[in-house]
């Protein structure tokens, strides 16, 4: 899917208690767990955190100002995750702060950061069947602009 930055990006309310941070290697493990729960029912694979850790923090895509982290008292709540492609990687939310806006609010930032990177658009991929994730999507300006077969 596909969001224009020409188009103008809303205001963001970020849910109550949030505090949005960017990605440091201290934070890898609670990443981690929360990118391992966001895809426990499917959706993709996280690897081990070693290898996912390693991974990430050397490809060259990888800029640690890209990755944005939401805290909530308890600790990461929210991960979005973008390559300098203007590329949204990964957008997780923990489950007890889902429906609050914190997905849209991640999305949103993104893109106000990419605007500012003079990018004209931002990508992601979304499974066909991912339909509450599709909604969200479009709902904060993206189309689909191919579809894509998934390999079994």
């Amino acid at each position: 899917m596909r969001r224009d930055l020409a188009e103008v990006v809303p205001a963001i309310d970020w849910p109550t208690g949030i505090q949005l941070i960017t990605y440091r290697p201290e934070l890898a493990d609670a990443v981690h767990r929360l990118m391992e729960l966001g895809y426990r029912d499917g959706g993709g694979r996280v690897p081990t955190l070693e290898l996912w850790q390693q991974k990430f923090e050397t490809d060259p895509e990888y800029d640690p100002a890209l990755c944005f982290i939401a805290l909530d008292g308890e600790g990461v709540v929210g991960v979005c995750q973008c390559w300098t492609s203007a590329y949204i990687k990964n957008l997780v939310v923990h489950p007890r702060a889902q429906r609050e806006g914190l997905g849209r609010a991640l999305l949103l930032h993104a893109f106000k950061v990419f605007q500012l990177r003079r990018e004209g658009f931002v990508d992601l991929k979304v499974l066909g069947d991912n339909l509450r994730a599709r909604r969200l999507y479009e709902r904060v300006g993206m189309c689909e602009v191919r579809r894509e077969p998934v390999p079994v």
